[in-house]
């Protein structure tokens, strides 16, 4: 049972493999996300909520979009003061989303996703029950406690926290097929049409998937684009 952002335990389904046609006996609801997606941090609540009520019919799969490339060098300030205002303005769209703004002054920030992209997959590996606390334990180390996922050694202290084998989680996360798996779900993201980050996609059972519009404070309109798309 995966641990959400608020400290609730919450369900955890049963995923498929990444294709176009899940498994031929399950609808598919594909989450186009990234772990330091701020948006997708004030979305995790719904995302919750849509989970706890999503049938047994019906399976989730996250899909790695990928926001930002390994890179060493500093974020430049314009785009520091850009992901700041986003902060706030998601902490006053969205009330209850907490941001830990030291982050911005404790740490030397880089514009660089991958190396969490890659942690989730680094964990999945070992175990697909670590997919969903992986998730979990880079926002809040990110959002509330000022870590800085982009650093090889704070995934590696999140792995260890979450209970992954340190010693494969750490030849894991910057090995080839690693980078590869990660490339391919980008490539899936952008096959599928996300062009933001939370997206949905719904698949039903040898369907093309469809995009769902989503609410960040209403998980309702989800289901009802659901049903359409069923029938029912």
């Amino acid at each position: 049972m995966a641990i959400g952002s608020k400290g609730r335990p919450i369900k955890t389904p049963n995923r498929a493999v990444m294709t176009t046609d899940s498994n031929g006996s399950q609808h598919t609801l594909y989450y186009a996300h990234d772990p330091m997606c701020s948006w997708c941090w004030g979305f995790r609540p719904t995302w919750e909520q849509i989970q706890q009520k999503l049938p047994d019919t019906i399976t989730t799969q996250y899909v790695l979009g990928g926001l930002a490339p390994d890179t060493t060098q500093p974020m430049p300030e314009p785009m520091q003061q850009m992901l700041q205002q986003t902060w706030h303005q998601i902490a006053q769209t969205l009330p209850g989303t907490q941001f830990n703004h030291a982050f911005w002054t404790q740490n030397k920030p880089r514009r660089a996703t991958y190396p969490a992209c890659r942690a989730v997959l680094a964990g999945k590996s070992q175990d697909i029950a670590f997919e969903e606390p992986m998730i979990s334990a880079i926002q809040q180390a990110y959002y509330l406690n000022a870590r800085n996922p982009s650093d090889d050694e704070v995934l590696i202290e999140l792995a260890s926290q979450i209970g992954c084998d340190v010693t494969l989680f750490k030849e894991s996360l910057n090995a080839e097929s690693t980078n590869e798996e990660l490339m391919q779900q980008i490539h899936f993201a952008r096959k599928l049409g996300a062009q933001g980050f939370p997206s949905l996609f719904f698949e039903a059972i040898g369907k093309t998937p469809i995009p769902l519009t989503l609410s960040y404070s209403d998980n309702a309109c989800v289901f009802e684009q659901i049903d359409l798309a069923l029938g029912t």
